[in-house]
Order: structure tokens, then C-alpha cells, then sequence
């Protein structure tokens, strides 16, 4: 099928691995356009069964409970982006040379001429903000645009839809990147590197590989972190156009063609006229909401990727104040007794619920869930100086009590051996226990939640809900 458009699908056998969010709006959109679609999808459930009965009264070919067998004459494979790279039907289409492409492949081959550039934005943590962040930023400067992507906004809708953009903001996942070969963004940002989905990726190597595709053809801007020598390494692997720039942010000074914090003020040295002396100030660090460190990185990466289109620095400023956060990050609840009460219930990993606590000085800490295969020695030496206390919940809680137990053998846990419906309000008492004036609870559950809740967005909740018993 080659990296190029492909302009005709009539009769063209296309198998779309998986229903879902991507696979349902696949099927639809190459049956509209005359190829011959089977779906297949390992489960078998009612939601399938829904699905499949809306795509088969289309005339789509739907089988449930078989993703492992090749249809016969599948010419092109579209698959949903969670499917791993090892699954048999994967292995079966590499050996007969049938390419594998993704649902934001998908979207990008099937943009018209004359479509809007993507802004694109990945990373470990911090993707979502920064790409709303962006787009707020790009609708004060006057564009028409979008959040899109890995934010719940699928991209062939927006591609294919009837409203016209002048540039999108884009959040890819590191398996949206594995399957989106021939992408190439006017400007990209990775924000950060960490370990995750390491069960899916097989590697960090290859994790880190399928987030620095995001540079590949550049055009203007590959934005990396300049705290992150990772994100470094992967610009200079990188494959870009002709003339496109490495531009970093910190939240130090900036050098030469990076962005950075002066005194409060946020400040541009890449965009400028004669960088290696001129600076431009782009917003006061009081404009970025929540403006706490990690946060604070996002902006910049957002203002670096909406300077790279040529966006004004006024519209950065205006861009930044008219954001809101989405719930569950960093997110303030109430005052109990002196204590702020903080829910992150969105720092599902390592990394984010490091984020969080390097924001608060004196912290009991409500952590604990399914943790993924993650380790939390590193989380827990790195922040141990800032703990007044730990009330830990959840399946894996016992992985972070031994690393604490190793590292912070002076700070009270309360372990909390209960996962009914009482349990957030009881963590919640115990924390209000610990705490003293002036600290923070700070519910940061570095672990997944599906153990006791069905996902992070129920989890906070429930803090929130219990926050408020508490202060009434």
C-alpha cells in the first residue's frame, strides 16, 4: 500500500483488528468507501455483540471470539492500538508482507489535500494537559482547532468530519505511535520517559523507539525536555526535515533556543530574533493552573509546540489563563482543619505520583491499587524527606509498605485491609489523623485502579466524596 494516499478502496479486503473506541469508526469509514471489511475481536461479550450487530446491519463481516486467525485475502490490517505487536494474527500478516496500520494511520492517510497540520504530543505523563493546554493556546491566537487523539476525540472524526481546522492538537500513546509508520507532524513534543506498558512493549528500548516516532519528518520544531536526557536522544535519532530545530524547556533559565522560567515569568529564547541575546516573555508562572513543577514543564512544552506554528506570545498568555484543568489532576478539594486535601487520583504510575508529591512540602500520603508491575523503591527514596504519613489501599499496597519499609522506616503507615465501599472514607479519617496545620493529604496512588474502582475518575470521586463527610 506504500506511505502514500490511498485514494481508491473499492473492493479492497481490509481486516480491523478489535471493536472499541477505534475499531467501530474504522469499520464504518472503509465500508463507506467500498472496501470489503471483516472485524475481528477476541471477546465475546454483550458490549461486542452490540457493536457487531450495528456494523453487520452495514454489511460488515464481524467475528467475535477469533483475533487470532488471518481472514482469507486480507490485503491491509487496521488495528485497534492496544492489540500487542506478538499476537498471532499479527504474526500471520508480517509473514504474507500484509502492513499493519493503526487507527491514527489510518486518519492521517485518509486527510484530505490542503489538511491541517498536527501539533503532536507524547510522554509518560502529562499528555492530556499539555495537549488541552495547547489547544487553548492556539483558540486564543484565533485558530480553529481541536484536542484530538488518545484524548477520547478520535482522529478519523475529526479528519473526516465536516468542521474545518487549522491545525490540530494531537495526543498519541506510545502503541498509536507503533502503528503510525508513515506520520509525520509539523512539530512534536515528547514530554517525559519513563517506564510503562513495559508488559506491552516488551522493552524499554522499544517503548522509548515508539515514542521518539513522533519526530519523524518534522518540519519545524522536535520539542524534548531538557531534565529528560532521553527525550534528547531521541531528537538526535531522529529522521526530520530540512531546517527543523531541537528546542527544549526547562524550568531553570533557559540557553539558546530553549524555554524556560525567569523570576515567575515564563520565557521563550527559541522563537525570537537573535536568540543567543533576546528573550520573550510569554506568561507569569501564576497563569499556568495548577501551578505546581510538573505542570509548570507541560505549559512550556504546550507554548514551545504553539510557538512553532507562529503563535503570538500574547495568545500564550491568554491561552494558559482560559485553561481548566481536567478532574483528578492535582485537583483541589477543600480545607479540613489547616489541611489542603489534593486529588490526583490520575497519578495512575511512578512517575505521576512522583510529580505530585515533588509539589507539596509536607504530605500524608493516600497511596496504593494494582500497581502494573511497577517497583517503588525509587518513588519512595526520592520522596521520603516529604512524608508526614502513608495510608495505603489497594491489591498491591504491600509492594509500597517493603519500599517504604526500606527507605522511610521512620514515616507511620496505616495499611488499610478493606476494599468495600467504605474503604476511601476510612484511608481518608486515617490520613486526617496523621496529618497536622499546614500539610497537605495528598491522594497520589502511584498504581492503577481497577481493584476497587472501575477506573481513576470513580477513585477520585470517592476521595472527594469522603473529603467533603469529613468537613461537614
Amino acid at each position: 500500500m506504500g506511505s502514500g494516499q490511498v485514494t481508491d478502496w473499492q473492493g479492497k479486503h481490509v481486516t480491523v483488528a478489535g471493536l472499541g473506541v477505534s475499531g467501530v469508526p474504522a469499520a464504518r469509514v472503509l465500508h463507506a468507501r467500498g472496501a470489503i471489511v471483516t472485524v475481528v475481536n477476541d471477546g465475546d461479550d454483550a458490549r461486542a455483540r452490540e457493536q457487531a450487530a450495528e456494523l453487520e446491519a452495514l454489511g460488515v463481516t464481524v467475528r467475535l471470539g477469533d483475533g487470532a486467525t488471518l481472514p482469507e485475502g486480507t490485503e491491509l490490517i487496521v488495528t485497534a492500538p492496544g492489540w500487542k505487536p506478538d499476537k498471532p494474527l499479527f504474526t500471520a500478516a508480517r509473514a504474507a508482507g500484509i502492513e499493519i496500520w493503526g487507527d491514527v494511520e489510518l486518519a492521517w492517510r485518509l486527510r484530505g489535500p490542503g489538511a491541517a497540520p498536527w501539533l503532536a504530543v507524547t510522554g509518560t505523563n502529562g499528555k492530556t494537559s499539555t495537549v488541552q493546554m495547547l489547544a487553548s493556546v492556539l483558540k486564543a491566537a484565533g485558530l480553529r482547532t481541536a484536542a484530538v487523539g488518545n484524548i477520547g476525540v478520535s482522529l478519523l472524526d475529526a479528519v473526516l468530519g465536516d468542521e474545518e481546522y487549522d491545525v490540530l492538537a494531537v495526543e498519541l500513546s506510545s502503541y498509536q505511535l507503533h502503528w503510525a509508520p508513515s506520520l509525520r507532524a509539523h512539530s512534536a513534543a515528547v514530554l517525559n520517559l519513563a517506564p510503562d506498558h513495559l508488559d506491552w512493549h516488551g522493552s524499554m528500548e522499544a517503548y522509548a523507539a515508539d515514542k521518539g516516532r513522533i519526530y519523524e519528518g518534522n518540519r519545524v520544531a522536535c520539542v524534548y525536555n531538557v531534565a529528560d536526557k532521553l527525550t534528547e536522544e531521541l531528537v538526535r535519532g531522529a529522521d526530520v526535515e530540512e531546517g527543523c530545530r531541537a528546542v527544549g524547556f526547562t524550568l531553570g533559565t533557559p540557553g539558546p533556543s530553549q524555554l524556560g522560567v525567569v523570576d515567575g515569568i515564563l520565557v521563550d529564547r527559541a522563537f525570537v530574533e537573535n536568540r543567543q541575546k533576546n528573550a520573550q516573555e510569554l506568561a507569569e508562572v501564576s497563569d499556568v493552573n495548577p501551578p505546581v513543577p510538573h505542570n509548570i514543564a507541560n505549559a512550556l512544552a504546550a507554548a514551545a509546540l504553539a510557538r512553532a506554528f507562529g503563535v503570538p506570545a500574547t495568545a500564550v498568555r491568554d491561552g494558559l489563563r482560559n485553561f481548566t484543568p481536567d478532574a483528578h489532576r492535582i485537583a483541589y478539594v477543600a480545607d479540613v482543619d489547616g489541611v489542603a486535601y489534593i486529588d490526583d487520583s490520575k497519578a495512575t504510575n511512578t512517575h505521576a505520583a512522583e510529580a505530585s508529591l515533588a509539589s507539596y512540602e509536607s504530605i500524608v500520603w493516600i497511596a496504593g491499587g494494582l500497581a502494573k508491575g511497577a517497583t517503588f523503591d525509587e518513588l519512595v527514596a526520592r520522596s521520603a524527606k516529604r512524608l508526614r504519613g502513608v495510608v495505603l489501599i489497594g491489591a498491591d499496597r504491600a509492594l509500597i509498605r517493603e519500599a517504604l519499609a526500606r527507605h522511610a522506616p521512620e514515616v507511620p503507615v496505616v495499611d488499610l485491609d478493606r476494599t468495600d465501599t467504605g474503604a476511601m472514607l476510612a484511608a481518608v479519617q486515617e490520613a486526617r489523623r496523621l496529618a497536622v496545620e499546614g500539610d497537605t493529604v495528598l491522594l497520589a496512588p502511584a498504581c492503577a485502579s481497577m481493584d476497587m474502582f472501575a477506573n481513576y475518575n470513580k477513585r477520585g470521586d470517592a476521595f472527594a466524596q469522603a473529603v467533603r463527610e469529613l468537613g461537614a
